[in-house]
């Protein structure tokens, strides 16, 4: 059984949960399938009724907002990312307007993620190709990181290190950064896909590895120590995953969300699934794992539907 709300006439891209209040949960949606037209960013209570999410903010947009990323300083504020390239930074004890705009990518902004470990920073990648780190308080990005050809669909900092992050892309690879090289070139490169690589994510548990989801329908575990090969895949399956992410309290357990209108969720030690929520009737673009309530999950999807259901035994 699963709490919804729907964001009539805004299709799903990502959810996330805050990492500061245990009621909290952002979704960020775009009209016409994100292709043209308006975005809104969805902020919504998941404990005051107890038969659906409730809708505390909206924030209405130019254009289609692809991603976002709750702050890991200040339990008010988030950011999202939009189809006209620019990135802007809400607090949602203010109605209407963001608090700060960044314009400096020249395409879609297609993900946003904070640093968890010296929060001051955010990662940025987008449709131009291009990462580039931010500090909020500064109006110009810090740095820029080039390294892909074509589309950088997600970038994501290692749990543990401050200073490196990982990315993926149109170019079928994997790259791993520091923030520190003073070229802003990738440390390493992981081949191995045979389409474009759309989500990645990192184990908080185990610092090295990584999951990765492809249009080449399969789903690879990888060591960041050793770029010549996955250590494990799963598929390749009838349909692509566009995200996938690790549990917060479990190392063993992984979420995968996307073209089969599902999540699920698969245990990484035998490659078996152990939990399907498919009340989804379109494509599932965001899943994300609640910080504060273990098995809790939520998802969005282009059915226009916000999810929030518990997988019962996911964080052992």
């Amino acid at each position: 059984m699963s709490k919804r709300y729907r964001t009539t006439g805004f299709k799903g891209y990502a959810v996330k949960f805050s990492p500061f209040t245990n009621s909290l949960l952002a979704a960020a949606t775009s009209a016409n399938f994100g292709l043209v037209g308006n975005g809104r960013l969805c902020i919504l209570n998941t404990r005051q009724n107890p038969a659906a999410l409730s809708p505390l903010h909206q924030y209405d947009t130019q254009d289609g907002l692809f991603d976002l990323s709750w702050s890991e300083v200040h339990e008010n504020q988030l950011a999202t990312g939009s189809g006209d390239g620019s990135i802007k930074l809400w607090d949602i004890s203010i109605p209407n307007l963001p608090v700060s705009k960044y314009q400096e990518h020249t395409r879609e902004v297609m993900s946003l993620e904070w640093n968890y470990v010296s929060k001051s920073t955010f990662l940025s990648s987008s449709w131009d190709g291009t990462i580039k780190l931010w500090n909020p308080a500064t109006p110009r990005s810090l740095r820029t990181f080039q390294g892909h050809t074509g589309c950088v669909y997600t970038s994501a900092w290692s749990p543990r290190n401050s200073d490196q992050f990982a990315s993926c892309g149109e170019d079928k690879t994997v790259k791993l950064w520091s923030t520190n090289d003073p070229h802003g070139k990738p440390m390493a490169s992981f081949g191995g896909h045979t389409d474009q690589v759309l989500s990645l994510d990192w184990n908080k548990y185990t610092p090295t590895m990584f999951a990765t989801a492809s249009v080449d329908k399969t789903i690879k575990i990888w060591d960041a120590r050793n770029p010549r090969g996955q250590i494990s895949m799963f598929g390749p399956f009838e349909f692509a995953s566009r995200r996938v992410k690790f549990s917060p309290f479990s190392p063993n357990y992984l979420a995968t969300a996307g073209y089969n209108m599902s999540a699920s969720v698969w245990d990484v030690r035998t490659g078996s699934v152990v939990f399907v929520h498919d009340a989804h009737t379109e494509f599932v673009f965001g899943v994300d794992w609640s910080l504060f309530h273990p098995g809790q999950m939520a998802t969005c999807s282009w059915d226009e539907q916000v999810h929030v259901f518990n997988v019962p035994g996911a964080h052992a």
